[in-house]
Order: C-alpha cells, then structure tokens, then sequence
C-alpha cells in the first residue's frame, strides 16, 4: 500500500526555520521530520511513499538523491572520477517525488498524484506530524469499517494550565495542562479508497482537502474515525520544534519504534 505525504506547504507559522527549509525538512535529532514519518510508515511495513512537494522542493529531492552516498562509507577516486560503496546504511524506501506546484492546496496536490497510486486503496498523512499510533492497526479497522475514509482522530492536550475558584474570585487550586475538552480533531494517518477521487472537484487547485472532499465524505457517512488515545505531536511552531527535540534528545520519542 502506497503512503501519501503532503509535504508542499509554505509552513509561515515556523517561518524561523522554515525561511531557509522546507518544513518537512526541519530536523529532529538531526534528521528532517519527513524522514521521521516515513520510519514509522516503514516499521510496519509501508515502504511506498509518494511526496506532494512545492516550497523549496529541491531541497527534498537533492536529500534523497543524495540520501544513499550521505549514508554510506565509501571511497572516492578523484583522477578517474569513481566511487566505491562499501557499506550502507540506508531505509528500503521507494519514495516519487512530484511537483505538485508552489500554491496549490491539499486538496489539489492529491489530485496531482492520482496516477501515481492506480486503482488501490492507499495512506495519506501530512508532512510535520509524528505519532504512536499502531498503523497495522489503523489499515485493519480501515477494512472493518468499509468507508471510503478512514482518519485517526486525536484529542489535543491543555497547553496552559487551568485555575479553579470560588464565587467570590479566590482561587482554590491549579490544574495543570489538563486534557482536552472533549473535543476529537483530524491529526492525519489516513487510509483512503480510490472511489475518493469522485469527490473532487474541478477546481481542485483551489481547495483545501478537508473542507472539499472529506466535507462531502463526511455528509455522506462515508468517514470512519479511528480513535487514538496515544502520541501525537505536530510541528506547527517553533516551540513544537523544540519540544519534539528535547523528547528525542531525553529518548523520550514516542513515535519512535525502530531500533536505530
């Protein structure tokens, strides 16, 4: 199964990094976020990947151009202009790499890929969000439920925490970063059927994915949620950044399965 990855965007709320990289580029532990993705995607055994690319596309496809000489001893014979590899350590990763323009919305840089992906049923997620979620588990209830869509929906945790107090204004206690209010979102990890490319529209360029075909997937019962209670973290601002590095530099990386 073939594993979509939205990594075109602009990313101007991490415009401190993003500046000089694409987003998806933007390191964690020395390793752009993409790559973190893909590893997840590749403990169980989803090694296809195909890359919505856009602002500062290059950058992407000279990484992994380049990606196996960087990760690999080798000697290089500068008279006679060879190289000798001998040894690598590199991912069993296929990964199409597609232009799918500098401002086109999610909704069109899927579109851009359809001939990409064939007639089978294939992932989606976006390029700045890593997580624990069991994806064996997510394609399994995927098939269960029979939609056209299957999303992993997430609760977002307190980012401050909350005060308790009386009628009268004094305080009686904190409650520090409590859990969300209830309230389920879209955190990405999507399992997808081809029949979802009859709900784009002609000016798919135009729209964004989630309120264009996922909008009318929804109106017609057609989206299944796979609820996920675990890890989840996206990149969405510098302070996201940060603490997603101090996570891996703590070896507390949740999202992270593999063993090196």
């Amino acid at each position: 199964m073939k594993v979509v990855i939205f990594a075109g965007g602009l990313g101007t709320r991490l415009m401190e990094e993003t500046e000089a990289r694409p987003k998806p580029m933007v390191e964690i532990g020395g390793k752009p976020i993409l790559w973190h993705i893909m590893k997840m995607y590749s403990e169980y055994g989803f090694n296809d990947f195909i890359l919505c690319l856009g602002y500062k596309q290059a950058m992407i496809k000279e990484f992994f151009i380049n990606y196996y000489s960087h990760n690999s001893d080798l000697t290089i014979d500068l008279k006679n202009n060879t190289s000798t590899i001998h040894n690598s350590n590199t991912e069993n990763f296929n990964v199409t790499l597609v232009d799918t323009g500098l401002m086109t919305n999610t909704a069109g840089r899927l579109k851009r890929v359809q001939k990409f992906l064939g007639n089978e049923t294939f992932m989606l997620t976006y390029g700045d969000g890593v997580s624990d979620v069991n994806i064996q588990k997510l394609v399994e209830f995927h098939k269960e439920k029979k939609k056209i869509a299957t999303l992993t929906a997430i609760q977002m945790p307190g980012r401050y925490g909350n005060i308790e107090m009386n009628e009268d204004g004094i305080i009686q206690r904190f409650v520090e970063k409590p859990e969300g209010d209830g309230v389920w979102i879209n955190g990405g990890f999507m399992v997808l059927e081809p029949k979802i490319f009859n709900y784009f529209s002609d000016d798919a360029d135009e729209v964004q994915f989630e309120k264009g075909p996922l909008l009318k997937l929804a109106n017609e019962n057609q989206i299944a949620s796979f609820k996920h209670n675990g890890f989840w973290k996206c990149m969405d601002a510098l302070r996201d950044k940060m603490e997603l590095e101090e996570l891996w530099n703590t070896n507390q990386a949740k999202w992270k399965r593999w063993i090196s």
